[in-house]
């Protein structure tokens, strides 16, 4: 099992997909990656040599943010708008979804599960 940037990536799996474990890398980087290493698509990563895991291991940590790093950059960006007391800080304060989605109905991935208001009694006779 290949070790990349903290992570243990799948070995039975194609390296493009596999690259995408790593929190920061997606498909198009993940693309990139491979080509400027120059490991054919069809490979696996248990078909990689340790001097390719290597040189891929090196070009993230030389190129791209990931991970603990990428992790930490957000949420010091989160931070600095919460600060700045501006709109998307405030929404990110009260929990409340940040790019103008409705809050009405829907919402409760971020707002949570539903919070029943009580309502009157009924009196009976």
């Amino acid at each position: 099992m290949a070790r990349i940037a903290g992570v243990n990536i799948p070995t039975n799996k194609l390296v493009l997909i596999a690259l995408t474990y790593i929190h920061g890398i997606g498909n198009t980087k993940a693309r990139q990656i491979v080509d400027k290493i120059g490991i054919p698509e069809t490979r696996r990563v248990n078909q990689l040599s340790n001097d390719e895991v290597l040189m891929i291991r090196e070009l993230i940590d030389r190129e791209y943010s990931v991970e603990g790093d990428l992790h930490r950059e957000v949420a010091i960006n989160i931070k600095r708008l919460m600060d700045l007391s501006c709109y998307r800080g405030l929404r990110h304060r009260r929990g409340l979804p940040v790019r103008g989605q409705r809050t009405h109905t829907n919402a409760h991935t971020r707002k949570g599960p539903a919070k029943s208001i009580a309502g009157k009694k009924k009196v009976t006779k």
